[in-house]
């Protein structure tokens, strides 16, 4: 086992991860399909960007039902994505350049084309029967009221066993069953297995559900439509994490960072208190579903989004750690969810929800073409969608006649996956130049006008706002470590807060809106002078107490 002690053992606190969807990301043979040796030859963009960290979407065997989130062979690169040694060419690039590399270990269930699956199957006796949820019928139904997270129940029926198996996600992703050691046992060896490669650790896949509630009882009404509470509670979660952390994370510094689709604001520290050995960070859902109710967008207001940003905080306290995210797979493009994608207003927006991210004291996480200004993809049919959510909603919903099809079609506008997986869009030619072929997923017609070509071109662009936030969080300690506080809370247009480290304090200020205003500072704050603005406007000069905010400015200045 390769031992690897570093400098810093939390040197993921510093570190600016950024995401790769590997399907829609660059894509190198023609197929239409983003593949490893795409990413390889993009490594030089990410280095100028300034990225610590690569966050590498699953690349593992996988039949895709949930693109690639059901893994069939966990020691097995996918064949569209290229081979091992095409793996081993990227992570030595990466290194070469000095970025590191997480990968996505998804644990909680597996490929249903899995060999532990093809045996558990065969008979109520075989050797991995054990390795899944397996349960008799009740009333001549499933084992109880579980929701599939992708629609009807979460029990398949299996006749060749006359037994059902249990699946939190697609029927072709079977949970596995974590109170069996041997479970636990193979999982760390594809930890060690891939962490022997030269990974520096894991984003973990809904890893709260893996353990299930004793005796999987019926869930309450209340928790019907949101399964979530109840899946991320299981007894022995914290167990199996501190099992996990001791076996395999701590020999290897590995960094982990959590999945916390469930877990709430009270739950949260248990995972991340650096003093209980569990997990590195987590991702809360709470920014992220602001305005969501499962598939439906719904209303949200500035004051809300603060008072999330203010307990996610708390959260870490002074032993944990937090990530800051606004987009990534599993959620609309930033831009259009909580910025303003009109034309007028884009580039500004991206800016300011950059500057938002990255002045955290958290680690952020960028979503490919997130320093593009990438928005939503303008979706009008269903045949249009990839998404297997989406599919498995559209049956259980719109054909059963429970909601008109124009209704889910509109929501799904706002709030589909699929907007954030549409190809990266990297140049003005053909298919944005993510691929000489047909494409997987359509590509976003305005790639004409914003792509990475342009914008690396252009020293006001969005992507180039985000290298100079990249350096100045690594050149100023404060604004990754320093306490954070909203000083305005219930202001409806302007979020403004302040990162204090012993004698250095900065206060960064940003205008939710299109409507310019005079803001005086609260607390008898000064200014002292502007170390980085998005150029929506004219920033305050030294001693300023009143700051004369452009609509959607983002200013961040030394106090």
């Amino acid at each position: 086992m390769e031992k690897r002690p570093l400098p810093n053992p939390a040197w993921w606190k510093d570190a600016v991860v950024y995401q790769i969807y590997p399907r829609s990301f660059m894509d190198s043979n023609g197929d239409g399909i983003g593949d490893l040796n795409g990413i390889s030859a993009k490594l030089d963009y990410l280095q100028e960007l300034g990225v610590d960290v690569v966050w590498l979407s699953p690349h593992f065997d996988s039949p895709n039902a949930d693109n690639g989130y059901d893994i069939r062979d966990y020691r097995k690169v996918m064949a569209e994505f290229g081979s091992m040694a095409d793996f081993d060419h990227l992570l030595a690039g990466m290194k070469a350049r000095g970025i590191q590399l997480i990968i996505d270990l998804v644990v909680n269930h597996s490929s249903d084309e899995h060999d532990w699956f093809q045996q558990s199957r065969q008979s109520r006796d075989n050797p991995y029967r054990d390795f899944y949820i397996w349960r008799d019928a009740v009333d001549g139904g499933p084992p109880n009221n579980y929701p599939s997270f992708f629609g009807g129940s979460a029990w398949q029926w299996e006749a060749h066993t006359g037994q059902y198996y249990l699946h939190y996600f697609a029927t072709k992703q079977p949970d596995l069953n974590w109170e069996n050691p041997d479970v636990r046992h193979e999982v760390y060896e594809v930890m060690r297995f891939w962490l022997d490669k030269g990974v520096a650790g894991f984003r973990m896949d809904v890893i709260p559900f893996i353990s299930k509630q004793d005796g999987l009882p019926n869930l309450p009404p209340e928790h019907l439509a949101h399964p979530e509470a109840v899946y991320a509670s299981g007894p022995r979660v914290h167990q199996y994490l501190q099992d996990m952390h001791r076996e395999v994370l701590a020999p290897y510094g590995a960094v982990a960072v959590g999945e916390a689709f469930g877990v709430d604001f009270d739950a949260a520290p248990l995972f991340t208190d650096a003093r209980r050995g569990e997990l590195s960070m987590v991702f809360h859902f709470d920014i992220v579903r602001l305005d969501r109710d499962n598939w439906r967008k719904i209303p949200w207001t500035l004051p809300q989004l603060k008072a999330v940003y203010t307990r996610i905080d708390q959260t870490g306290g002074s032993h944990g750690w937090n990530a800051a995210f606004l987009g990534n797979h599993d959620n609309p493009r930033a831009v259009s969810h909580f910025g303003d994608d009109r034309p007028a207003w884009r580039a500004l927006s991206a800016k300011a929800l950059a500057t938002l991210t990255l002045t955290q004291r958290a680690t952020p996480f960028l979503y490919q073409g997130d320093e593009l200004g990438m928005a939503n993809f303008p979706f009008e049919r269903i045949e249009q969608y990839d998404d297997v959510e989406v599919k498995g909603n559209w049956r259980m919903l719109v054909e059963t006649g429970q909601v008109p099809a124009a209704e889910y079609l509109a929501h799904l506008r706002e709030t589909s996956r699929d907007h954030a997986r549409t190809p990266m869009q990297w140049s003005a030619d053909a298919h944005a130049g993510f691929t000489t072929g047909t494409p997987w997923l359509a590509v976003n017609p305005d790639y004409v006008d914003w792509n990475a070509a342009a914008q690396t071109a252009d020293p006001q662009s969005i992507y180039h706002h985000h290298r100079r936030l990249l350096a100045l969080r690594r050149s100023t300690p404060a604004l990754v470590h320093g306490a954070y506080h909203d000083i305005d809370p219930a202001h409806p247009q302007v979020f403004a807060y302040t990162r204090t480290l012993g004698d250095h304090a900065y206060l960064v200020l940003l205008n939710f809106s299109t409507e310019a205003l005079p803001y005086a500072l609260p607390g008898g704050l000064r200014v002292a002078e502007a170390v980085l603005d998005n150029g929506a406007g004219d920033t305050a000069s030294a001693g300023a107490t009143q700051v004369q905010l452009a609509p959607w400015q983002a200013t961040v200045y030394r106090l």
